[in-house]
C-alpha cells in the first residue's frame, strides 16, 4: 500500500517494498568490497595515525608523545636516504613501464594473428605475487646458482655479480619490476587506444600524415587521460614497492636496494618502534599525495585540451 487516500488527497504514504528494494540493491552489491576496504584499509589507517602520535612497541600500552615521532622522522638521515633511493628507482622504473607498456599496447591493438594469445602472455606476469617474481628473478640472476651466470660460463664469460653489485642489483630490480607490471598497464593503454575514433587516423592519412606524425598529433594527445592514470598508478605503486626487493635482494648489497617501505618495516617490526614507523608512513603518504596533486595540476586534471 502506497498510502491512504481521502477526499482525493493522500494522507499517509506507506512502505513501498519495490521502491525499497531498488534503493537498497546498489548498496548491497558494494557491501562486500566496502567491508573489505574498511577492514583492511580504513581501520588500519586510523590505527596507524593514532600510533604516529604515540610511543608504542606492540606489546606495552601506548604512551602519547605528541609530535615527537614526526620530529624524529625529519632528524633520521636513514629515512631520507631510503626515500632518495626509492625516488631514483621511481624515476627510472616509471618511464620504462610507461614506454614499454604503451609500445606493446600499440602493437597488440592492431589486427594480428594470435593477438589474444600474446596479450595473455604479456598479462600473465601481473597475476604472480611479487614474492614469487622476486624469487624467480633471483633464481635467474643469483651470483652463485643463477641461470644467467651458468649460460655465461658455457660461453666462457666470467660470472657477473648481478645481485652483489649495487648498480647491477638496482638494474635487476628495475627489469623485474617492468616485466611484472608491463601487462597490467598494457591493458589500460589498449582500452585507451580503442577509445580513439579511427576517423582521426583516416583523415590524417588523407592529408598525407605519416604514422609517426599521427602518433604525436593524434594518439599521444588523445591518450593523455590514460597516460595520467598510468603514471599516477605506477608512481604510487613504485613508492610502495617492498615484497619484490625483499625476495630478490633482501635490500642489499648493504642498503643499496633498501627502499623506503622496507626501511619503515624494519623500524616498525624489527626495532619494534611502531610509533616512529607509523609517523614515517604518514610522511610517505603526504609525499605521494602532494606528488599526485602536482601531477594532476600540471596535467589540468587529465583534460585533453
Amino acid at each position: 500500500m502506497d498510502g491512504i487516500v481521502k477526499n482525493g488527497k493522500k494522507l499517509y504514504v506507506g512502505f513501498n517494498k519495490d521502491k525499497f528494494k531498488r534503493a537498497i540493491a546498489p548498496y548491497l552489491f558494494i557491501l562486500p568490497n566496502l567491508i573489505i576496504f574498511t577492514t583492511f584499509i580504513v581501520i588500519p589507517a586510523i590505527f596507524g595515525l593514532m600510533y604516529s602520535f604515540a610511543k608504542y612497541d606492540g606489546l606495552n600500552p601506548m604512551k602519547y608523545v605528541g609530535m615527537r615521532n614526526y620530529v624524529k622522522v625529519f632528524n633520521t638521515p636513514e629515512f631520507w636516504s631510503a626515500l632518495g633511493r626509492t625516488t631514483q628507482y621511481v624515476v627510472v622504473a616509471v618511464p620504462l613501464i610507461y614506454v614499454c607498456s604503451l609500445a606493446i599496447a600499440m602493437i597488440l591493438s592492431r589486427e594480428l594473428v594470435g593477438k589474444g594469445f600474446f596479450r595473455s602472455v604479456f598479462y600473465w606476469p601481473t597475476l604472480i605475487s611479487y614474492i614469487i617474481v622476486g624469487l624467480t628473478w633471483k633464481w635467474i640472476f643469483s651470483d652463485s646458482f643463477g641461470v644467467m651466470n651458468y649460460f655465461l660460463g658455457l660461453l666462457g664469460i666470467d660470472p657477473i655479480n648481478w645481485l652483489t653489485n649495487a648498480f647491477n642489483a638496482k638494474m635487476t630490480i628495475i627489469v623485474a619490476t617492468v616485466w611484472s607490471r608491463l601487462g597490467f598497464y598494457m591493458v589500460i593503454f589498449i582500452a585507451g587506444l580503442q577509445a580513439i575514433p579511427q576517423d582521426y587516423y583516416e583523415a590524417a592519412m588523407i592529408d598525407g600524415a605519416s604514422k609517426t606524425r599521427s602518433f604525436w598529433s593524434i594518439t599521444l594527445p588523445l591518450l593523455k587521460p590514460t597516460s595520467i592514470l598510468v603514471v599516477m598508478l605506477s608512481v604510487v605503486e613504485a613508492f610502495k614497492a617492498y615484497p619484490l626487493m625483499k625476495a630478490l635482494t633482501g635490500g642489499g648489497p648493504g642498503k643499496d636496494t633498501t627502499y623506503v617501505v622496507q626501511y619503515i618495516y624494519q623500524i616498525g617490526f624489527e626495532k619494534q618502534d611502531l610509533g616512529l614507523a607509523s609517523a614515517m608512513s604518514v610522511v610517505l603518504l603526504v609525499i605521494i599525495g602532494v606528488l599526485s596533486i602536482i601531477q594532476l595540476k600540471l596535467s589540468k586534471g587529465g583534460a585533453i585540451s
